[in-house]
Order: C-alpha cells, then sequence, then structure tokens
C-alpha cells in the first residue's frame, strides 16, 4: 500500500508530520490526513514530496520500486503538466 511507503519515506527522513505540512505549507492536521488516507493529496503537494524525498509520484504511489529521482515528460504533454512540475528541481525535459 502507498500510504505505508509514505509515512516509511518521512519516518526515514528522521521527521515529523509537522515539519512535513510544514513544508507543504499546510497544517499538521490536514497532513496527517492524507498520510493516513483520510483523505486525498492534490498533485501539487504530490510532486512537491517527491522533489522532496528526492524520489518519483510513482515510487510515493508504491507504482514502482524504482526510486527514480528523475520526472520525465515530452513536449506533447499538456500545458498544465508543464506548469505543475516547472518549480520542480529534478524535471528533465525530453523530445521524442
Amino acid at each position: 500500500m502507498y500510504l505505508k511507503r509514505w509515512r516509511t519515506l518521512r519516518i526515514n527522513a528522521g521527521l515529523g508530520q509537522t515539519k512535513i505540512a510544514e513544508i507543504l505549507g499546510i497544517q499538521q492536521t490536514v497532513y496527517s490526513r492524507y498520510e493516513r488516507g483520510f483523505q486525498t493529496i492534490p498533485l501539487n503537494f504530490l510532486i512537491k514530496l517527491a522533489d522532496f524525498y528526492n524520489t518519483s509520484t510513482d515510487y510515493i504511489l508504491n507504482l514502482t520500486n524504482e526510486k527514480s529521482s528523475q520526472i520525465f515528460y515530452t513536449n506533447s504533454e499538456p500545458e498544465v503538466l508543464k506548469t505543475i512540475l516547472g518549480n520542480c528541481e529534478n524535471v528533465i525535459y525530453k523530445n521524442f
């Protein structure tokens, strides 16, 4: 389950929910609901977490065991995706 991996990443980083909530700019109680699966995390927060942990959103969501920190997308992706990913440090632009 992805929630376990998500929590494990935080604990392995030696951080509490309060610190992660601070990084995301939200209250700890809101972050706790995300981490426990009581509320769906917004995509922009998920991307920020992946960037913070230097991993991929797929890894956080347990869709892969590859802890790659690189995010790939092509020029054919919608502009909204480029806007969302624009502030992430680990974005690689590829032309296919």
